[in-house]
């Protein structure tokens, strides 16, 4: 189980913490090592004695590597399918005919249409997951909260714009998206190293305000810095080619972003199925999503992720038992920003654009951080499933596609819109109270989430469970199979 860092106090903490963090015990959320087990676990299982002959396991076998790897994730691609079959089965419930039942009418098409989130609103949710999982990254595993973090997202978004437009010296404008953004992201790893070389020698909320204080020096110049757009202060739009996520150089095996200029494809494998150009950057861009977080979740599955925790729980403890801190946190904050610049590089290359406040703005991070902690801090995914709530009510209610507000007025009767009381109608309530005000519901909904459910959703599933989902549902699901 993951402890959030903000509630080490109300806990009660543990100075043994970084010991049985450091050899192998599972609190990031199912981390194991080979350590922990007895030195009965580093035998050999081929070495029987008394000349017995080992007999090589297939890796298809019940206890094969294979079946074991796939059990382990059976968790992941439930999730995985899930986002996958969404698009066209959000398509067919929108086709859905209307039911005639006497006294009323029901719309399901209407319906769906209002409370599930369009394919546009979740290509959001990839962006912001994305960024909040590199936010989570470094502060929910090291227990460091990175106030700046914008600055590598917008550090990610601007290079990619500006790479595009020819703007970026050494680089021509045919650059290969994938190429360009692994650039970026390489180039915000950098960044930072030089912002952490600094940071690192405070902690705590002090650690926090100077890494914001770096970040809006950079919006600032940004804003302000005629060589990256005419107008800075609205930001750069994609002049050049239309960015591709694929294998550079092999337009067959890639595939153009953006809702107006990516790919398209009619009548695909002659199924009668056609694929729009938003839905083909939604699995692209999902795509780069997964690799990202199996890629953060492999490190902190690493030792070097153990260490991360060890200087979460009890930093002076870890470095005691001999590990380096300072570069250990100078890793794991360059891995963050890396991170987070992809995250940047895909919303600039879908949207086409980007602008300061969109992207280095502090309140970009403050959205991270809000689905964080909604999520869970310190379970990596948790910050995911947080922005799919944060997408998923500012859709609702929004009024630019579907929304609660919008079906009250279309499917409620005169008679009760028009329903006076105290003066005020019920229409005008829901203009008031419900259209376009996701930002009031969720600063409630983020208030009572800190009061009531401070590990989040996921960390609350895992108390609940007994540990991380991915290690405990095969066995709930072994035991309805039986």
């Amino acid at each position: 189980m993951a402890i959030s860092p903000t509630r080490d106090g109300d806990r009660g903490h543990d100075p043994d913490a970084a010991d049985s963090t450091s050899s192998g015990t599972a609190t990031d959320g199912g981390t194991e090592s080979a350590s922990s087990a007895g030195p009965d676990a580093t035998a050999d299982d081929g070495d029987l004695g008394d000349g017995a002959t080992a007999t090589a396991e297939s890796p298809l076998a019940e206890n094969g590597w294979v079946r074991r790897y796939l059990r382990e994730h059976t968790a992941h691609a439930l999730v995985i399918a899930v986002f996958a079959i969404y698009p066209p089965l959000y398509g067919v419930l929108l086709r859905l005919p209307g039911i005639d039942l006497g006294v009323v009418s029901f719309a399901p098409a209407a319906f769906f249409d209002a409370f599930l989130p369009g394919t546009t609103f979740v290509i959001s949710m990839l962006f912001l997951g994305l960024f909040a999982m590199s936010f989570d990254f470094i502060s929910g595993y090291t227990g460091y909260l990175s106030f700046g973090h914008a600055a590598f997202y917008g550090i990610g978004a601007y290079f990619i714009v500006l790479v595009a437009n020819g703007d970026v010296p050494f680089l021509s404008e045919g650059t290969p998206f994938v190429i360009t953004m692994l650039l970026g992201a390489i180039l915000a790893f950098l960044a930072a190293l030089a912002i952490g070389a600094v940071s690192f020698r405070l902690t705590g909320v002090y650690f926090a305000m100077i890494t914001l204080g770096f970040a809006q020096v950079l919006y600032e110049l940004i804003r302000n810095w005629g060589y990256v757009a005419a107008n800075p202060q609205e930001g750069p739009t994609l002049e050049g080619p239309t960015p591709e996520i694929g294998v550079p150089y092999v337009d067959s095996l890639s595939v153009a972003l953006g809702r107006l200029a990516g790919d398209s494809f009619e009548n695909v494998l002659g199924l009668g199925i056609d694929v729009s150009a938003t839905l083909t950057s939604y699995y692209a861009i999902g795509l780069v999503v997964v690799c990202c977080y199996f890629a953060m979740q492999r490190i902190i599955h690493s030792p070097f992720g153990r260490v991360m925790i060890a200087i979460r729980e009890n930093e002076e403890r870890a470095r005691a038992v001999g590990y380096n801190v300072f570069w250990y946190k100078m890793a794991a904050f360059g891995f963050s920003g890396f991170f987070a610049a992809i995250a940047g590089a895909l919303f600039a290359a879908y949207s086409g654009a980007a602008s300061p406040d969109t992207t280095f703005y502090f309140l970009v991070t403050a959205d991270a951080l809000i689905v964080a902690i909604i999520g869970g801090l310190g379970t990596l995914a948790g910050p995911f499933f947080g922005s799919a709530f944060f997408e998923w009510l500012e859709d609702v209610l929004s009024s630019e596609q579907g929304g609660l507000a919008p079906y009250l007025r279309e499917g409620l009767p005169e008679s009760v819109l028009g329903a006076d009381v105290g003066g005020v109608s019920f229409l005008e309530v829901i203009n008031a109270a419900v259209d376009g005000r996701s930002q009031l519901y969720l600063g409630i909904v983020f208030v009572l989430f800190v009061l009531f459910v401070p590990n989040g959703l996921l960390g609350s599933v895992r108390d609940r469970i007994g540990g991380p989902v991915a290690k405990r549902l095969p066995d709930y699901l072994d035991r309805y199979r039986r």
